[in-house]
């Protein structure tokens, strides 16, 4: 799928009555990389969660292409998620009784990807991330890093136009999140998706040309500024 402008406006989350988490407005234009940056508990994930219709804000709106995700139905934006977006959780998900390849499927399937189409789609994945000869062991098989890459490999397999990840260095060493860090760009580049990554990792941050930072928890309304 082709990717199309993301735009933020207006939008803030309530949690409870104390706390207020408010974004700036912003766009990232179809293809471009941006790192969401900021401190632990300041709202990264929440505003990712937004981006891809998990959550919806308190208020304001955020549209991709011609989508208005937060007025969609929960089945609607279930649908978008399945056709739109590619996630990369920080732990993974990935289902501990499947293989590599039947967990890439299972995400195909999700996207209304079935049978022998989606098998191919799901090999051709894995085997694009190096793991053509894995495709068959489960995750407790797999190393933390080839385990990224089963769950890189489901997130892209559908050709998302929006792929998104949540802190992708978290459980790697140095090596291992350089290594992981330019797959994604990589693969982000190679599907002309919009990339936005969440994380607080100055490894990351460097190898991100945009940035939108989100402030300090301390403050009753956070607000975030955009680079």
């Amino acid at each position: 799928m082709s990717a199309a402008d993301l735009l933020v406006r207006g939008v803030t989350h309530a949690y409870g009555a104390d706390v207020t988490l408010t974004y700036p407005d912003f766009t990232a234009r179809a293809g471009e990389h941006l790192a969401i940056t900021g401190p632990s508990g300041a709202g990264k994930t929440t505003l990712l969660h937004f981006i891809a219709g998990l959550l919806t804000p308190t208020s304001g709106d955020v549209t991709y292409g011609h989508t208005r995700v937060n007025a969609l139905s929960e089945a609607a934006r279930d649908a978008y998620r399945a056709r739109t977006v590619g996630y990369v959780f920080q732990d993974f998900h990935l289902m501990p009784g499947y293989t590599a390849l039947e967990n890439v499927m299972l995400g195909l399937g999700l996207a209304g990807v079935r049978g022998a189409r989606a098998r191919d789609a799901a090999r051709a994945a894995l085997t694009r991330l190096g793991l053509g000869e894995r495709a068959h062991h489960t995750p407790r098989q797999l190393s933390t890093g080839e385990r990224q890459r089963v769950a890189l490999a489901r997130a892209v397999a559908h050709g998302p136009g929006l792929l998104l990840a949540d802190e992708p260095t978290a459980h790697l060493d140095r090596a291992r999140a350089t290594q992981a860090l330019t797959l994604l760009q990589d693969t982000a580049r190679d599907l002309g998706a919009t990339l936005i990554v969440v994380s607080h990792d100055p490894l990351v941050i460097d190898a991100f040309a945009r940035h939108l930072h989100v402030g300090d928890r301390a403050a009753p309304a956070l607000t975030a500024v955009v680079a």
